[in-house]
């Protein structure tokens, strides 16, 4: 870990993203408070609502960035989206009405849909051992655990001394340092651009995807991560005030709970990848998920705060699991110039469950109460995680025998048998110059 920070690059960029996630934490906890201000008992309804308009922007917006991210300065796209954000939190103190909140959180989280998967994009060409990348990722994760975390718990400090309003300036400065820092480091250019038109490359991640059993059981295991992570995000301040009688404080004590499982899944991330595969590692965090689902049934019968912080800490450790391993996975299965719009077709796709999820539970909440709510909520996430382990081959699933025809590189080609059809091979199952399109089975 510590030649991992010795690089000037990646410590910047991580810091930038520090700074930025605890200035996020701060307007988690403020929006929650100003949605129960504005709606009432009906916070719930609205705060799923105002976050599926972040949804609709991740979906949409993401492959639009990942089908740019090769062609336009990635450094200038990030410091861009660092400004525009900490613009608009800055004018979240002045809402009135709801729909205020709504229009203002549309344009942050276009913002926020650029500068995350450029950075993560980014990561691969930084740090390009891959026992190295894999430390960056947990050290990423856990950072953004451990502002689940911290900025709950600052929030809660904050909320004793004065309102919470104040915590979206917090989020501003935040924003701001985040953009210098961005701007001081010198970022490497895209190693390959992906061939084709803008159309081409705009549904290019969408088609790799598909072309990697890996990946798409990915797909099935990002509903599960969006199933249970809702829990935590649209209810948490309902389940507090209304259900355990608690104060604005424990809000984000509760939240900090979560954080940690989280922080605890990005922690052990790099001793697992030592000792487990990715596919042990990624479907054990689906079946924790499965069980914080579980776990929030037995609060929603049996109220309690010991039940509640048992599921909000399986909570954030089950999908922290799932999301840590991501970036391996998809790095592992593309070359440099796919990475862009691979990593923001993952990035759009795993937020589209999210848009299903975040009115789903804000719906149900108001209609059927928790405990139904959670019922349903458990039966997707067994769904989703017995999904990912019927695509995802026990062994082998990483060797993928195809084929290539006699305009494939020679290098490439050089330990291949030749057939009438062209040259056969295995190896991993990888989007990159050679593959540009996936394997092409033999």
């Amino acid at each position: 870990m510590r030649s991992l920070f010795a690089d000037t690059r990646f410590r910047r960029l991580f810091t930038a993203q520090v700074v930025a996630l605890a200035g996020t934490g701060l307007t988690t906890v403020a929006l929650g408070l100003l949605a129960y201000d504005l709606a009432g008992e009906r916070a719930a309804l609205v705060l799923g609502s105002v976050l599926t308009v972040k949804m609709v922007a991740y979906v949409l917006v993401a492959p639009v960035v990942g089908a740019l991210a090769d062609r336009v300065p990635r450094r200038g796209l990030m410091l861009a989206a660092n400004l525009v954000r900490a613009a608009v939190v800055l004018m979240m103190p002045g809402v009135t009405a709801i729909w205020q909140v709504f229009v203002l959180i549309g344009a942050l989280q276009i913002a926020s849909a650029t500068f995350t998967p450029v950075f993560q994009s980014v990561l691969p060409d930084i740090v390009t051992d891959e026992q190295e990348y894999t430390r960056a990722l947990s050290a990423s994760q856990l950072a953004s655990s451990l502002e689940t975390v911290l900025s709950p718990l600052l929030a809660a400090a904050a909320l004793l001394a004065t309102g919470y309003s104040s915590l979206f300036v917090g989020t501003a400065a935040g924003f701001a340092l985040s953009a210098l820092l961005v701007a001081v480091t010198v970022l490497p250019p895209v190693p390959h651009r992906a061939h084709g038109g803008f159309g081409t490359r705009l549904l290019l991640g969408a088609r790799l995807l598909r072309a990697v059993p890996q990946l798409r059981a990915l797909l099935a295991l990002n509903a599960v991560v969006a199933t249970v992570g809702v829990i935590s995000l649209v209810t948490t301040v309902n389940v507090v005030r209304d259900l355990l009688g608690g104060t604005d404080a424990q809000i984000g004590l509760l939240l900090a709970v979560s954080g940690a499982g989280t922080a605890v899944a990005a922690g052990s991330s790099p001793w697992l990848a030592r000792r487990t595969t990715v596919r042990t590692a990624m479907l054990a965090g689906g079946g924790i998920s499965v069980c914080a689902a579980a776990a929030t049934v037995l609060l929603g019968v049996f109220p309690s705060w010991p039940a509640a912080v048992l599921a909000w800490v399986l909570g954030g450790l089950g999908p922290g699991w799932i999301v840590v391993n991501t970036g391996r996975l998809l790095r592992a299965s593309a070359g440099p110039g796919q990475r862009p719009a691979l990593f923001s077709a993952q990035f759009s796709l795993s937020h589209a469950c999210w848009l299903i999820t975040y009115p789903l539970t804000g719906w149900l909440t108001v209609t059927v109460g928790f405990t139904g709510t959670w019922l349903v909520l458990t039966g997707l996430a067994a769904a989703g995680t017995g999904a990912a382990v019927a695509m995802w081959p026990r062994f082998g699933g990483d060797l993928v025998r195809h084929r290539h025809d006699d305009g494939a590189d020679r290098e490439h080609v050089a330990r291949s048998r030749r057939t009438r059809w062209g040259w056969t091979h295995s190896h991993r199952a990888v989007v990159d110059e050679h593959h540009p399109h996936g394997p092409v089975p033999a």
